[in-house]
């Protein structure tokens, strides 16, 4: 049985998506970081934003986030959600393009899939077909 990853596609990003992924994920970060966006939940956590996928149409852009933790995401996607349109217009100032995608925010997966992953591989079943 295969699983498919939700955020995989069937067409690869070209380097312009990736390229403003990068930017929108990079200006984000340096206003959480400085405190940029006021809001309570916001300011009581460090959030990381590990990756920015944005469309084809560069018309949408999914920021997948993490606090550090992992705990209180829910609250923490509701706070982003809350305050998109002053990041995405912040996010418009910066990057100068003629529309700024809409954002979006989606718990990022990725580290409970590389901790179930690490289990896997430290279980004794395979440690004994590995010979470790």
């Amino acid at each position: 049985m295969t699983r498919k990853s939700s955020r995989s596609s069937a067409k690869a990003p070209s380097q312009r998506m990736l390229r403003i992924g990068e930017l929108i994920r990079h200006k984000m970060a340096e206003m959480l970081s400085r405190g940029e966006i006021h809001d309570d939940v916001l300011a009581g956590h460090v959030i990381t934003i590990s990756e920015v996928r944005v469309s084809p149409d560069l018309k949408l852009a999914t920021a997948y986030v993490m606090p550090l933790g992992g705990t209180d995401i829910g609250p923490v996607v509701e706070a982003l959600t809350r305050n998109r349109k002053y990041i995405r217009a912040e996010v418009a100032h910066t990057l100068n393009l003629r529309y700024a995608p809409d954002i979006r925010f989606r718990e990022d997966e990725t580290f409970e899939e590389a901790t179930r992953i690490d289990r896997l591989l430290d279980s004794p079943k395979v440690r004994q077909d590995t010979g470790r």
